[in-house]
């Protein structure tokens, strides 16, 4: 008897919900499509039921963090709407730039980690990954909107928050690991004109 169309669908999430942890933890390289499909509790033959290719499949990775991200979660949950762009963009820059998030490697956003694994990459998640960029970026330009400058300081406002992670991930120091992302934070504050202490 052939699966439901949902059935599917759920599957494929569970495989790229696998993969996603795994690329994270290991990097794009290190990991096989036989790890990836064990971690889902599937065979490899499932695989190509749902992708073509295991390019296919990272780029589908990194674009499901679009919707599994803490700030995407915590604004989908939010019992109170926010309406106000400045209000979200710090929120995001908190969110982002926290203990919490870097804490939770399953949760690492590709753009600080996975940067050297998606440079090389094909061109899907390559593309995948530019649009989690321009979303990010999005967030902060509608902050941003009338401001001089604003495309400008929007996307410096994306290398502060990437670039405090990707150093932060990468030091054994506790002490730098913090001062960086408050250095990035406080810097990317100011630039959204939400400058605080």
């Amino acid at each position: 008897m052939p699966y439901s169309p949902e059935h599917k669908v759920q599957t494929r999430a569970r495989v790229v919900e696998s993969a996603r942890r795994l690329f994270n933890r290991h990097g794009f390289e290190q990991v096989t499509i036989d790890q990836v499909m064990a971690s889902a509790g599937l065979t490899r033959g499932a695989f190509y039921h749902h992708f073509d290719s295991k390019d296919e499949l990272y780029a589908a990775a990194v674009a499901s963090f679009e919707s599994c991200n803490p700030f995407a979660v915590k604004t989908a949950n939010s019992t109170h709407p926010i309406d106000d762009p400045r209000q979200m963009a710090g929120m995001l820059i908190d969110l982002y730039l926290s203990d919490e998030v870097l804490d939770n490697i399953d949760l690492h956003c590709p753009l600080y980690a996975l940067p050297s694994d998606v440079a090389r990459a094909g061109l899907e998640p390559q593309q995948a990954y530019t649009d989690l960029m321009r979303g990010m970026r999005h967030v902060y330009l509608c902050a941003l909107a009338g401001e001089r400058d604003a495309d400008r300081r929007a996307e410096a406002m994306v290398a502060l928050c990437v670039g405090g992670m990707v150093l932060a991930r990468t030091t054994n120091d506790p002490e730098l690991r913090k001062s960086l992302r408050e250095s990035a934070r406080h810097q990317a504050l100011a630039l959204a004109l939400l400058e605080r202490d």
